[in-house]
């Protein structure tokens, strides 16, 4: 093991007493987060340890290793991570271990795509601002199933989790400051009836390398290798660390800093990684890194910007300017169109079926007339017909869609406003209760955007 780590006043063996105490000292079943990254594989690794030296009777209640497929992982990554998924549950259950191992994604309505496309969602910040995509893709998914967990079993659980203090400075106080005194379970922060454990809390990086490499000759208990996770590491960090957590000279090279992330993330300037895997030799990569650095460009360009939110309401900026709202549709269309071709140049799957059906749906429910755009734009990009191509029935045919703009700009009227209400008649026309249509009538003549100039004459003659 490492010099100066953790392994020196506590032994790999008395680490796996520990996880073999919690796991024993009760009933509630245990789900580990696994992304496929070095800790939560050297979780998974301990506690598949830990199973196999109990006895049969001994292994008293289920382990849930959940893995979370945002929609939009790394292609490396996620190949990767559902061979990891897919070979953890076979070998579970060879060995006859309480082990199920499952992959979450976020719902289609509620994906990446569904929401910049669809709804027109502008791509989170790099300052962190509006980083609505964590909860939404990530968080709320694993939640879910949880709690599903929760249901099932009847039982409070406990959720498994690869963080370490020596990870950063800000984690290790986050995670310090949650701590329970003489506890190795703390609350769950969000999830009632859930607790947490960190089983490798206090490893350093080396620690955990050594676990993954050393043990065992790198074989996982499940019959992989982990050089293919050192080959990943490297790969992303430019090949930079051939020789993860081997020792050489009395010193430790040690990949493992980088972290594996959605091919598209907004919030960080540039993917060391997704950069990493181009550069390592990964050239099919390239049309993801190109797609990104577009798509963050165009991100406050004004004429792809709505000047009102979603609801209707404007704010201003720091500076007194209308702020930025939601992508225009037109935008939207855009991206979709670029994102289309970039699934045909990579020729791999960056937005399935589902995503394409709920923003068709949301397209319907809020801006499409015709009914029939995202349907057509398909078919012109692809060739080919999506399955309820034939189903879909216009609202309004073009002609009166376009004769109903004119109109529109003849009367000074904001199209937007006609369309809106068109819509919502739509929406509401079985409903009884006339109460119902008239207040989505009420709520659309009087959105801020349609009164604003009024109401800023106003403000401005009671300064």
């Amino acid at each position: 093991m490492a010099k100066n780590s953790y392994f020196n006043e506590n032994t790999l063996d008395e680490l796996l007493e520990e996880i073999k105490y919690v796991y024993q000292s009760d009933k509630r079943p245990w789900v580990i987060g696994y992304s496929g990254g070095k800790d939560s594989t050297t979780v998974v690794e301990l506690v598949y340890k830990m199973l196999l030296s109990l006895n049969e009777n001994e292994r008293n209640k289920n382990v849930y290793i959940v893995s979370s497929d945002t929609l939009i992982e790394n292609p490396l990554i996620k190949i990767y991570l559902s061979k990891m998924n897919e070979a953890l549950g076979k070998a579970a259950t060879r060995d006859g271990l309480p082990i199920k191992s499952a992959m979450v994604t976020p719902k289609a309505k509620n994906s990446f795509w569904a929401n910049v496309i669809g709804r027109g969602y502008p791509t989170p910040r790099m300052n962190g601002s509006f980083r609505w995509c964590t909860d939404k893709l990530k968080i709320n998914p694993s939640a879910e199933y949880i709690k599903e967990i929760i249901k099932e079993e009847s039982e409070e659980v406990v959720v498994l989790l690869g963080v370490r203090k020596a990870e950063s400075i800000a984690r290790k106080r986050r995670i310090e400051g949650r701590e329970l005194a003489n506890r190795l379970l703390n609350r769950h922060e969000t999830i009632q009836d859930a607790y947490v454990y960190n089983p490798i809390v206090e490893l350093t990086t080396e620690d955990v390398w050594d676990v993954l490499l050393r043990l065992d000759g790198g074989k996982t208990p499940w019959g992989t290798d982990n050089s293919e996770l050192v080959s990943l590491y490297a790969d992303a960090d430019s090949g930079e660390c051939p020789f993860a957590g081997i020792h050489a000279g009395g010193q430790t090279q040690s990949c493992g800093n980088s972290r594996f992330g959605c091919w598209v993330c907004t919030v960080v300037k540039e993917d060391k990684s997704l950069n990493g895997f181009i550069r390592s030799g990964h050239r099919e990569l390239i049309p993801l890194a190109e797609f990104r650095k577009w798509l963050m460009s165009i991100r406050d360009i004004p004429e792809y910007r709505e000047k009102k939110k979603r609801n209707g309401s404007i704010y201003k900026d720091k500076d007194g300017n209308i702020g930025y709202g939601p992508f225009t549709w037109e935008a939207r269309k855009m991206i979709l169109s670029e994102l289309i071709k970039t699934q045909q140049k990579m020729n791999y799957e960056l937005i399935t079926i589902d995503e394409l059906k709920a923003i068709d749906e949301i397209w319907d429910d809020e801006l499409d007339l015709s009914r029939r755009t995202l349907v057509e734009l398909y078919e012109k990009l692809t060739g080919e017909q999506l399955p309820w191509y034939r189903y879909k029935e216009p609202l309004m045919n073009s002609d009166t869609i376009k004769e109903l703009e004119q109109l529109s700009e003849k009367n000074a009227v904001p199209f937007d406003l006609v369309r809106n209400m068109i819509l919502s008649v739509y929406h509401n026309k079985y409903f009884s209760n006339q109460r119902i249509m008239k207040e989505e009538i009420d709520r659309l003549l009087n959105q801020q955007w349609l009164h604003y100039d009024i109401l800023e004459e106003i403000e401005n003659e009671n300064k």
